[in-house]
């Protein structure tokens, strides 16, 4: 039986006993555990829907990303139920993203559902020795990676974009080199606007044309991707969400006294390139634009300076991916489609979309709190 066939069938009852985790990331498995620290972290995460419609009775369905997992994010289910009349758990899409479907019929009762999972991770740095090691060799790209170098809607690999990218590697073969460059100019010229709405389009073709670099971390991360992709460098984003306090700067994700958080309005983007005989490496220009606006620092603080050298190869894991997809049909197919990024749940009322970036009126809230890490 196929893994998505196995989720479609699976009883509400025997979800919370046999789902220790979801399905594993495509490329996730590094080729050591040197990229992973030892140091764990758990968080217990918990999701409320309570969707709102203007009429008393009314269809509703919902989409809701789930995370993957992989060596460094590891997801257990300890609860999940609703008033829903219909559900599924499945990855039937182009990027075989994670999706917690749910449906009620027309009727006047409510629709709630709510979540309960805890979620451990384990910090994520390659060597930079092992990076350029690897680079060296210039092994060809795996066929089931070079999906990641195709354009989509938002992220094209022509125009002023690989006009940019030829400028920004122009003499470069090393791959490592390339990522190196393109990374230094996009950290440099891209600003956070707080003005942007939720995460942002992700249209680098769009930043491009316009010459306005400023945005959230998805306009960000997009950019970077679509550069390293024209550069002939496997690249993707990896939307998620931050879970707790961050040891580097409450700028990157805070917490209270006992670890509790509201997440509900905390997703964030990061990015993955990939070199062949190392695998999937992380990285995250986009928090380089944010702790610059929310500690009011410039480009050449050490602190900024430091944030960069380690976000050029690691993740700090207060923060849990959910997949990579952009440009792509949900299923069910929805009345919005293709969709441009799922990083936030997806619903619709009487086949009207609901304003994810407003979950106050969706309605929907994510909570977060840190806990021992022993499962």
């Amino acid at each position: 039986m196929q893994r998505r066939d196995f989720f479609k069938t699976l009883s509400v009852a025997a979800a919370v006993t046999l789902m220790p985790s979801l399905v594993t990331a495509e490329g996730s498995r590094p080729e050591s555990e040197a990229e992973i620290s030892k140091e764990r972290r758990r968080f217990r995460v918990h999701y409320r829907f309570d969707l709102k419609g203007e009429e008393k009775e009314f269809p509703a369905r919902l989409w809701n990303p789930m995370p993957y997992d992989a060596p460094w994010q590891n997801v257990r289910i300890l609860n999940f139920g609703g008033d829903y009349d219909a559900w599924n758990l499945n990855d039937d899409n182009a990027y075989d993203v994670n999706i917690l479907y749910a449906e009620w019929k027309k009727s006047p009762k409510s629709k709630r559902m709510e979540i309960t999972m805890e979620i451990e991770t384990r910090y994520r740095s390659v060597p930079l020795e092992r990076i350029e090691a690897a680079s060296k060799k210039n092994l060809p790209i795996p066929a089931e990676v070079r999906r990641f170098l195709k354009p989509t809607a938002h992220i094209p690999t022509d125009g002023k974009i690989k006009a940019k990218a030829d400028e920004l590697t122009r003499g470069v073969n090393d791959r490592f080199e390339k990522v190196k460059r393109i990374y230094d100019w996009v950290t440099q010229v891209t600003f956070r606007d707080p003005k942007v709405i939720g995460c942002g389009k992700g249209d680098a073709e769009h930043m491009m044309k316009t010459g306005y670099f400023g945005g959230k971390c998805t306009d960000i991360s997009s950019l970077f991707v679509a550069l390293l992709r024209a550069a002939g460098i496997p690249a993707r984003e990896v939307f998620g969400i931050r879970l707790g306090l961050s040891h580097f700067s409450k700028a990157l994700g805070k917490a209270d006294a006992k670890g509790f958080a509201d997440i509900t309005t905390w997703q964030h983007c990061r990015t993955e390139y990939y070199i062949p005989g190392i695998g999937w490496i992380p990285s995250d220009p986009a928090d380089i634009t944010k702790l610059e606006l929310v500690e009011s620092r410039k480009y050449d603080d050490p602190k900024v300076q430091e944030l960069k050298r380690r976000y050029l190869h690691s993740w700090e894991m207060n923060w849990v991916g959910f997949n990579w997809g952009r440009d792509f049909i949900l299923s069910p197919k929805p009345e919005q489609y293709p969709i441009n990024m799922l990083g936030y749940p997806y619903a619709e009322i009487e086949d009207e979309p609901l304003d994810y970036y407003l979950p106050s009126s969706f309605v929907y809230k994510i909570t977060s709190r840190e806990i021992a890490p022993k499962w």
